[in-house]
């Protein structure tokens, strides 16, 4: 990057998931937890030097939380539904990062997906607060699309 130039940010709570066989597009406020990692497998060659070598092992990919407000859609929660009933649907689908104009400014790409955990707002007659859902997907890869 050259010096002095702008690097474009992007507002919070401005996520969008669209996951194939689902109808629509959902709103989230928070999205944590979308990470790659590997092992590492430490090597040593008998006629080497004590040092160790190091090889990447195993990729993982954490598990996707989503959070919005709570809405009267049922789509999610009976994807959820599907898998506690013992019918597991992995599904492809897309996290995008909107800009302030809300246009896709950014994408990741998430496969073999399947909700492991469906959370309800709390209710509360007396509270102040936007009752929050809360999704968590399990997925088997996770990448960052070009732009």
């Amino acid at each position: 990057m050259a010096a002095g130039q702008q690097v474009d940010r992007f507002a919070d709570s401005n996520f969008t998931l669209t996951v194939d066989g689902l109808e629509g597009s959902h709103g989230f406020s928070e999205c944590s937890g979308a990470n790659t990692e590997q092992e590492v497998i430490e090597y040593r060659e008998g006629n080497l030097d004590f040092s160790v070598i190091k090889l990447p092992g195993l990729k993982t990919f954490g598990d996707i939380t989503l959070k919005r407000g709570f809405t009267t859609s049922r789509a999610l929660w009976e994807w959820r539904r599907s898998v506690m009933e013992g019918t597991v649907v992995r599904r492809t689908g897309h996290i995008v990062l909107n800009d302030e104009e809300g246009k896709p400014a950014l994408r990741w790409k998430f496969t073999n997906a399947w909700p492991k955990q469906y959370s309800e707002p709390a209710l509360s007659g007396t509270a102040t607060q936007v009752p929050i859902e809360e999704l968590v997907l399990v997925v088997e890869s996770f990448e960052r699309e070009p732009e």
